[in-house]
């Protein structure tokens, strides 16, 4: 529940700087992300109480977010760092093209834009970047 609470709260700050309006979506409605997340490897940033969580599928970072009242704490920072060192090989995420805080915490950790896309959310067109970064291998 604490996940799905973090996602309500979070989710429309990713894309907030879009140009055309879009609404939420509560997560368990918007099917492919729900199935992606559950069945990825979630981990909670528990502080007296889950403040954020991340979740990754092999190479695939699927989520990381932040309950509002808790950013700019370097939590972020600590959630991708404990997944890079989880991941083999080349890690993947993929976040929206407006998503400027996000993409600067990817690039600071060495994640480089190698593709650019068109998405659906909500029945509205998001530009998305692909980000990678080689990481050695590591175990988990």
């Amino acid at each position: 529940m604490a996940v799905l609470n973090i996602y309500t709260s979070s989710k429309m700050d990713e894309l907030i700087n879009e140009a055309e309006k879009i609404e939420f979506m509560p997560l368990p409605q918007d099917q492919d992300r729900y199935e992606k997340l559950f069945e990825s490897k979630i981990f909670v940033y528990d502080d007296n109480g889950v403040i954020g969580y991340c979740a990754f599928f092999d190479n695939e970072i699927r989520a990381l977010y932040v309950q509002p009242s808790y950013r700019s704490r370097g939590i972020g920072e600590n959630m991708l760092d404990f997944i890079l060192r989880a991941i083999a090989g080349t890690a993947v995420l993929f976040v929206a093209k407006s998503n400027v805080q996000a993409k600067k915490l990817y690039s600071r950790r060495g994640f480089e834009i190698v593709d650019e896309f068109e998405v659906q959310y909500n029945g509205k067109g998001v530009l998305a970047n692909k980000m990678e970064k080689s990481v050695g291998i590591q175990s988990f």
